[in-house]
C-alpha cells in the first residue's frame, strides 16, 4: 500500500537523540496497549498508517506486549508485510526485553542468555533482520551489570540492533551502565522512563537534568497518565473506560476527587491555549528541550491525529508554566 503524503515529514518535529546521529520524532507510537491478540487488526493497521502519515517514524514495542506476550510484535510484523515494510528505511523500530516472557529460569531479567534469545524471537515475530533500538527493559538486581551491558554491545556488533537503550533505570543506574558502554564503545543513546504532569520522578531523581547534560536521550512513556490527562475523566469515570474494562494499569482509586479537580483546572488552561488537555500535556513534557520524544498510545487513529496536533503550539508563556505548577502542587 502506498501512503500518499510527501509532506508527512513537514508535519513533524524531529529531535536529535542525545549526542548520537539519530533523530526521533517528537511524538512516537507505543504498541503497549491495543495491539495484542484481543485487538482488531484493521484498527491496528489504520493506527500505524495514520501515525506514519503524520510523520511518526518511531514505533516502540517490547517482547511481552500483548496480550498474549509477543502478540504486539506479531501483529506489527503483519502490518509491516501489509504496508509499512515498504518504508523500512524510513522507520525507527524498537523493542525490549527484561520482563517475564517465557517459563523457566531463562525468560526474564537481564542475563546474556535471555537478552540474546529474546531478540532473536522478536526479530522472527516481526520478520526483521535488525531493530533500530534494543532496550534492556528494567535493571536486574542479580545479574552482573557488565554481563547485561556486554550482551547488548555484542548484539549491536552482530548487526541485530543499531543502537542500545535502557528503560526504567534511575539516574545512578544510568550512570553506572553508561560508563560500561563508554568503555566498550557501545552506541548507547537513550533511556525510556515514565514521565507526565502527574509523575515527575525523573526530575526528582535527577535523571532528566543528568541525561540532558551528558548526551543521553530520554523518551517518556505514559505521558497522559494512562488517560487521566485527557478529556475522558472530566465528568468522572465512564463505564466503558479502561478502569472499568481492564483495571490492570489505571486503578479507580487513582481517580480521586482532588485529582479530577486538577484535571478540570488543567483542561481550562489548555482551552485558553487553544489545545486539548492531551495536547497541552504532551507539549509540557517537551517544553524545555530535555526530552527527545513522547510515546503515545492510542485506541483509534483519531487520537493519534489529535495528539500530533500539539505541535501547533509547543511554546509556553512564563505565567502559563507558573499556573500549571500551582495546579499540580495544589497551591492556592
Amino acid at each position: 500500500m502506498y501512503i500518499a503524503n510527501e509532506t508527512r515529514y513537514e508535519q513533524m518535529k524531529y529531535n536529535r537523540c542525545g549526542a548520537s546521529g539519530l533523530k526521533l520524532p517528537a511524538v512516537s507510537l507505543g504498541l503497549w496497549h491495543n495491539f495484542g491478540s484481543n485487538g482488531n487488526f484493521d484498527n491496528m493497521t489504520q493506527m500505524c498508517e495514520t501515525a506514519f502519515y503524520r510523520g511518526i517514524t518511531h514505533f516502540d514495542l517490547a517482547n511481552n506486549y500483548g496480550p498474549v506476550p509477543g502478540a504486539a510484535e506479531e501483529n506489527f510484523g503483519r502490518i509491516l508485510r501489509k504496508s509499512l515494510g515498504a518504508y523500512r528505511d524510513e522507520l525507527i523500530i524498537s523493542t525490549k526485553a527484561g520482563y517475564d516472557m517465557w517459563s523457566g529460569p531463562y525468560g526474564d531479567w537481564g542475563s546474556r542468555k535471555y537478552l540474546i534469545a529474546s531478540l532473536d524471537q522478536s526479530l522472527r515475530r516481526m520478520g526483521l533482520d535488525y531493530v533500530d533500538i534494543y532496550y534492556h527493559h528494567r535493571p536486574d538486581p542479580e545479574t552482573p551489570l557488565e554481563e547485561t551491558a556486554r550482551a547488548l554491545d555484542d548484539i549491536v556488533r552482530n548487526g541485530k540492533a543499531l543502537y542500545i537503550g535502557i528503560s526504567n533505570y534511575n539516574k545512578e543506574q544510568t550512570i553506572e551502565i553508561a560508563a560500561l558502554f563508554k568503555e566498550m564503545g557501545t552506541p548507547f543513546i537513550i533511556n525510556q522512563r515514565r514521565y507526565s504532569m502527574f509523575d515527575r520522578s525523573i526530575e526528582k531523581d535527577g535523571l532528566k537534568a543528568y541525561a540532558a547534560a551528558n548526551g543521553i536521550g530520554i523518551i517518556t512513556f505514559c505521558p497522559l497518565a494512562q488517560g487521566l490527562l485527557t478529556d475522558r475523566y472530566l465528568n468522572g469515570i465512564p463505564e466503558n473506560s479502561r478502569i472499568r474494562t481492564d483495571g490492570r494499569f489505571l486503578k479507580e482509586e487513582a481517580v480521586a476527587d482532588e485529582t479530577l479537580e486538577k484535571v478540570r483546572t488543567l483542561n481550562a488552561v489548555a482551552a485558553e491555549r487553544g489545545q486539548s488537555l492531551a495536547q497541552m500535556a504532551l507539549a509540557w513534557i517537551l517544553r524545555d528541550g530535555d526530552i527527545t520524544s513522547v510515546l503515545i498510545g492510542a485506541s483509534r487513529p483519531s487520537q493519534i491525529t489529535d495528539n500530533v496536533g500539539m505541535l501547533d503550539n509547543m511554546q509556553f508563556k512564563k505565567d502559563e508554566l507558573e499556573r500549571i505548577e500551582q495546579i499540580l502542587n495544589d497551591e492556592k
